[in-house]
């Protein structure tokens, strides 16, 4: 048995697919052989600290076929979408934060975590607002976290609202932290707003898709108005053509640090 099993199919593609993932997977159906990956590191300003990180052959099938996302290509896509900010001069309104030290798995405790997030805020600009990506094993949600107004918006593409749980606990402490650290009392409660006018996943693995679109229409909002445009339950969809957009945005990114 080979060491690498580099067995995905990117020879047979779906029809309709996006030209640039089309054109990724041709590439790498030649390149992406005997463990070769897409790798590079990050600079500081994207997530407060280097970032190591991989594309495989296996993200390059799951993304062409519509399967779950792994956190590398939910953090190309970042880097993608911190590239918009800074075309916007919005760097010191949003920022990043790094789905490795957040997930529930093989991220740390929940200490650990809640701990990480605050000094992620502790070293961002007053007023900014960070997008995390969360896995809660199987499935990715996103938050946008205010720390200085103690705001979390939360949106499960499930369109499930997070009541109790890790997930909340870990947030509401890291803010509790990030509140200590700058000597300030804080309110009792962290405020937590369910945005339920969100697009809801049609199925599938479909989730980390849905919230990379979620982050591409917030970065894309020089007026940051997302609070009010998902806050009541509304029937907005993403069609096909808004999802092939993200997929395309990410080939084309990724493509950029191809190593050949």
């Amino acid at each position: 048995m080979d060491m690498f099993e580099d067995n995905e199919d990117l020879r047979n593609l779906p029809p309709n697919l996006p030209a640039a993932v089309s054109a990724l997977c041709i590439w790498a159906n030649h390149e992406l052989r005997d463990g070769a990956t897409i790798y590079t590191t990050f600079d500081a300003e994207i997530f407060g600290h280097r970032r190591k990180a991989v594309v495989f052959r296996s993200d390059i099938h799951a993304t062409a076929n519509m399967l779950e996302l792994s956190g590398g290509c939910i953090v190309f896509f970042m880097s993608y979408l911190h590239d918009v900010l800074k075309r916007s001069k919005m760097t010191e309104m949003v920022a990043f934060v790094d789905p490795d030290h957040t997930g529930a798995l093989g991220c740390g405790n929940p200490t650990e975590r809640a701990r990480s997030l605050s000094n992620r805020f502790q070293n961002g600009k007053p007023g900014q607002i960070y997008l995390v990506p969360y896995n809660s094993g199987s499935h990715w949600m996103l938050s946008v976290v205010n720390p200085d107004e103690e705001i979390i918006y939360f949106m499960d593409p499930l369109k499930r609202s997070l009541i109790t749980g890790e997930w909340k606990t870990i947030l509401d402490n890291s803010i509790k932290i990030y509140n200590a650290n700058k000597n300030r009392k804080g309110r009792k409660l962290i405020q937590w707003k369910n945005l339920a006018g969100i697009p809801e996943q049609n199925g599938g693995k479909s989730c980390g898709y849905w919230i990379m679109r979620y982050m591409k229409e917030i970065v894309e909002d020089t007026n940051l108005e997302f609070a009010t445009k998902w806050d009541r339950r509304a029937n907005l969809v993403y069609t096909e053509k808004d999802i092939d957009e993200v997929r395309a945005e990410w080939a084309k990114h990724v493509m950029k640090f191809a190593q050949v």
